[in-house]
């Protein structure tokens, strides 16, 4: 009887069959550092992760962080999954025929997430998931509740930051290494900033206790039921898959560019609270 059981692994194994076993083992150790460089960037340690922990933002502030956060990754998100899962026909040329489906069927189980899909059958045998789960009318819907019109939203004009933060993303999207690293990125980095937009979205007034803010952070997020360490993972996994030695250098300055966009863009947001505390940490760190 076929076994459809731990799907995230059998598809890992084919992804590691899909490749020669000296090319996999130099690709894993790339990948491991640059993970590690990504995680030991300085965003990962931005002085804006304790200020938004102490709820240090007023409400009208949090509005424009969160139009800006919704310019920069929220609106194109699944735009460049997408877009990743589609460029995997980038391996055929190069891997033997079908290798392209074992990185999308990996990428799908971020997507899933994403469209608001839940793991389990429902009574009806089919698959768990309501579309008003999607993680992008979820974030749509905190807007809502910080009282943001949909006129505020067309009318906002995003800071610089934020739009190149954005093109930066969606220039990557003609290279499958390129936009999968990007995104590997998003999903190690970027959500280290979950837990503490939750909190000082709940200084202002907000119940955060369900909708997009229940279902980002790391699996070590207790008041989250998130997996996001899970899809930043998977990520790296397909980049092994895809990678060529030849490309490690653009790789990782690309990876460091993105993350040096990171910063600039939370310094961006911490300057809105125009402090000497403000302004001593963003130095302290620069030094």
């Amino acid at each position: 009887m076929l076994d459809f059981n731990n799907p995230r692994q059998k598809a890992k194994e084919a992804i590691r069959a899909s490749i020669p076993s000296d090319l996999w083992l130099a690709n894993s150790d790339f990948v491991a550092q640059l993970s590690q460089k990504v995680k030991n960037h300085q965003v990962a340690t931005h002085p804006a992760i304790e200020l938004l922990n102490r709820g240090t933002f007023n409400r009208e502030q949090m509005v424009a962080i969160h139009l800006d956060y919704r310019q920069a990754i929220v609106q194109i998100f699944t735009d460049a999954l997408l877009i990743a899962q589609y460029q995997t026909c980038q391996l055929e040329p190069r891997l033997t025929p079908g290798s392209k489906m074992y990185a999308r069927f990996l990428i799908t189980l971020n997507d899933l997430d994403e469209f608001g899909f839940r793991p389990g059958l429902d009574k009806y045998g089919y698959y768990l998931g309501n579309p008003s789960q999607a993680h992008y009318p979820l974030f749509e819907e905190v807007l809502d509740r910080l009282g943001v019109s949909q006129q505020q939203r067309k009318r906002y004009v995003p800071t610089k930051v934020a739009s190149q933060t954005r093109q930066f993303l969606e220039n990557a999207y003609g290279d499958l290494c390129s936009v999968v690293s990007l995104l590997a990125v998003a999903e190690e980095e970027v959500v280290l900033f979950s837990a503490p937009l939750r909190e000082n979205t709940r200084a202002v007034g907000i119940d955060v206790s369900s909708g997009y803010y229940a279902c980002h952070g790391s699996n070590e997020d207790l008041q989250a039921d998130a997996r996001d360490d899970d899809h930043a993972n998977d990520l790296w996994y397909v980049l092994i898959q895809a990678l060529t030695p030849q490309r490690y250098g653009e790789i990782e300055k690309l990876t460091r560019d993105y993350c040096d966009l990171w910063v600039e863009f939370w310094d961006t947001q911490a300057s809105l609270l125009q402090t000497n505390e403000v302004h001593s940490l963003i130095l302290a760190r620069q030094v």
